[in-house]
């Protein structure tokens, strides 16, 4: 034996033996009797397909590589899975035919289907909008707030959002500002510059005139961020608006959170809303009492550091729920309609870091990443095609299925452990999503235990065909991953 194959087979057997330690400790519960395991699978020209039940077998010997689901050792629970219904996306929605329409919001907020149930939308225009406008739109200071009117989004907004939820009627709505009305800025316009700190007390009346406008049309919104995207200008090319960390802490503190706690308001606070690399910033703010009194969650986007910048939050403040709230795809990109392993992958890291949720970016845009008033050529979870109306499904979309069509709001992130040094359950890479970027021939997972007791893995493979084993309890599993590939494994 050679010195090489010597450490190899003393790393495999070193592996092994922690391995069989490990599947020894886990309760014996769960070594009872488990259920077929059902598979979907996307790769090549499957989009996930059912293939081939699955069966458990007796872990007689334990790969190096094996994957240790450990069902006893939980974390977060879900609150579901979505995109933004931007202005833009429900512009696009609006021009299907009445029966076309219903079907696409059938397919993918029923129950039945991808049972989309978190979704993002937008306190006036973003970058994804047919025009800059707010619920404000007045040439001079008006503190109390007399031309304010969501009349604008009563035309297509407002059916979208109605229709959406009565699709889904577990459908929880946040949303969203990527500027205030433009009197409130020293610059005069939605576009760029910063927050005015002598607007504050306007702008907490102007949230919850917001929330009570659309409560009072029948849209009840759950949460809202203080801005998109906090420490972001965007050079006066879009709404935008930078708020300072003290200004963000002082508005919640003193502004927003008292206004909607006398008023009854059940609307949770999530603040940042931005990139993983601000995760210093989150602990400052929460580091007040004043200021963590009124938050609920940090919202995350992943276009610039790790996701592991959640867990650092967590362990700080673990009381305090994360939710990934904004990634997109770049429709200019060879690998729009395919990348589904990247987006899988990414969603693993997501979840396996805490993050209760992931919404991803614009719901519906045209061929043509349009309708778009900002610099950033993002494309939809669904494209449609502006003559023809045919729907077009991305590679997000089928990243999302591989999730939303299996984990149930309640469900909790359960462990699933590499032994080996190959599949690491938080991958450490840099998530950019914009476009996205892989890691290297890794293999990632993430599991979930639902509320009716059923189990849920999603395993991605972004290299070469290989095959892995899952351990849980004294039972092994024996998955054959294609090369680009992602599957759901689900079973009692």
């Amino acid at each position: 034996m050679t010195k090489s194959t010597r450490r190899r087979f003393l790393k495999d057997a070193t592996v092994a033996v922690a391995g069989a330690a490990i599947a020894r400790s886990i309760p014996a519960w769960a070594s009872g009797d488990t259920g077929p395991v059902d598979v979907w699978s996307t790769f090549r020209d499957r989009r996930h397909q059912k293939a081939e039940p699955l069966h458990w077998r007796p872990a007689k010997e334990i790969a190096a590589d094996a994957i240790l689901i450990d069902a006893a050792s939980t974390r977060q629970e879900m609150l579901g899975f979505g995109a933004a219904l931007t202005d833009a996306s429900c512009h696009v929605l609006n021009q299907l035919k009445e029966e076309e329409r219903a079907a696409l919001m059938h397919e993918l907020f029923a129950p039945g289907e991808m049972a989309l149930n978190v979704c993002r939308t937008c306190i006036g225009a973003s970058d994804y909008s047919r025009s800059v406008y707010s619920f404000d739109d007045s040439t001079e200071p008006d503190p109390e707030l007399k031309k304010f009117s969501i009349d604008h989004d009563k035309a297509y907004i407002l059916p979208t959002l109605r229709q959406a939820r009565a699709a889904n009627p577990e459908l929880f709505l946040f949303s969203s500002p990527w500027s205030p009305p433009g009197w409130m800025k020293p610059n005069g316009t939605m576009l760029g510059g910063s927050m005015h700190a002598q607007s504050f007390p306007a702008y907490a009346k102007y949230f919850l005139k917001f929330l009570e406008g659309y409560k009072a049309e029948g849209v009840e919104i759950n949460a809202v961020t203080v801005q998109n995207e906090v420490d972001a200008e965007q050079g006066g090319h879009m709404p935008a608006c930078l708020w300072a960390q003290e200004h963000e802490m002082e508005f919640v503190a003193l502004h927003l959170g008292p206004t909607l706690r006398k008023s009854g308001s059940a609307t949770k606070i999530w603040i940042l809303d931005h990139n993983y690399n601000l995760w210093g910033r989150a602990i400052g703010e929460l580091s007040y009492p004043q200021v963590a009194e009124y938050v609920d969650a940090i919202a995350w986007h992943g276009y610039v550091g790790e996701p592991s910048a959640m867990t650092r939050v967590h362990e700080a403040f673990p009381q305090k729920g994360a939710h990934w709230t904004e990634g997109g795809a770049d429709y200019n990109q060879p690998d729009y309609l395919t990348n589904w392993t990247l987006g899988a992958e990414t969603f693993n890291g997501i979840v396996n870091n805490w993050s209760q949720s992931i919404t991803c970016w614009n719901l519906a845009l045209d061929e043509v990443g349009k309708p778009n008033i900002g610099p950033f050529s993002c494309g939809g979870i669904v494209t449609v095609e502006n003559a023809t109306h045919k729907v077009t499904r991305s590679g997000m979309y089928w990243s999302l299925a591989h999730f939303s069509r299996h984990v149930r709001r309640g469900a909790r992130v359960i462990a699933t452990n590499g032994i080996g040094g190959e599949a690491p359950a938080t991958p450490e890479q840099t998530v950019d999503l914009s476009p996205l970027k892989p890691g290297a021939n890794q293999i990632t997972h993430a599991g979930f235990r639902n509320p009716d007791g059923s189990f849920v893995v999603v395993l991605t493979n972004n290299g070469p065909e290989r095959r892995v084993q899952l351990v849980m309890g004294e039972k092994a599993l024996d998955v054959e991953l294609p090369a680009d590939s992602v599957e759901t494994l689900k079973w009692m």
